[in-house]
Parts: C-alpha cells; structure tokens; sequence
C-alpha cells in the first residue's frame, strides 16, 4: 500500500541534470515521479535523450525554446508559461532560456527515474551554455 505523501517545492535546487539544468526533486509512485527544472536566463542546455523514461514537461515561468527529435520527426517549439509538451522514450531534446527570468518547468517521468545511466548525451542543434553533471541522476 502506498501511503499519502506531501512535498513543498524546495527553495534550493537539489543538483544539476545531465543536460545542465537545476533540479528540485518531488515526489514519485509506482508509476511515475514529477520533478521541477530551472534553466537561468540567458542559457542552453546540453541535449540529451533518456532510455527508458518517457516525459511530460508543463512550463510555470520564463520563455524560451524546445528542440526535439524523434526518428524521422523534428521541431523546434517556443515554450513559456503554459505550454505542455511530450517527450518520449528516446527522444533527442535540448532546451534554452531567452529574456531575463529562469525557463522553469515541471515534468512528470513514466516509470519513476531509475538512477545512473538514464539519461546520456546526444548531439543536439546548439551549443549548450551550462555543463551537465556526469553520473549525477534526478532521483534518489
């Protein structure tokens, strides 16, 4: 039996993803787990995809870009505020942050982040900005 849990967004972030971005971890069950991610202004990260893990990622702040490829599909979609986007299993992506606030987004992984290894570099359309963190995974 699962028991009834309660989280409030950490003030700090807890670590750095593989792609760069700051992350403050939440909460997670059997079948997924959810996550915030902060990107600073001004910034670009590294691309990545995941081998197990499909995402769903709301943006709450900032503006800025999403690039995605899957097999034959790519696209380039403007995020702010409001939008909502998927990324399946596989997925190349990488992220960046215009104007003067961090790009912030919260994102929902199917199954829960498994640990080291997930997440691995790819080559993406940008120059990443920030550096990920190696061997450093979202969850406990």
């Amino acid at each position: 039996m699962t028991s009834l849990m309660t989280k409030r967004l950490p003030a700090a972030h807890e670590l750095v993803a593989l792609d760069g971005s700051d992350v403050r971890n939440l909460l997670s069950l059997a079948g997924g787990g959810m996550a915030h991610f902060e990107l600073a202004p001004g910034q670009t990260s590294v691309a990545v995809a995941h081998h197990t893990v499909a995402e769903i990622w709301f943006f709450l702040s900032g503006r800025g870009e999403m690039w995605r490829k899957l097999g034959d599909q790519e696209e380039y979609v403007f995020v702010d505020a409001g939008v909502c986007i998927t990324i399946p299993v596989g997925t190349h992506f990488q992220w960046r942050s215009f104007g003067y606030e961090p790009l912030a987004a919260l994102g929902v992984d199917m199954p829960p982040w498994p640990g080291e290894g997930e997440a691995y570099v790819v080559e993406g359309p940008w120059q990443a900005t920030v550096e990920g963190r190696p061997g450093i995974d979202r969850r406990d």
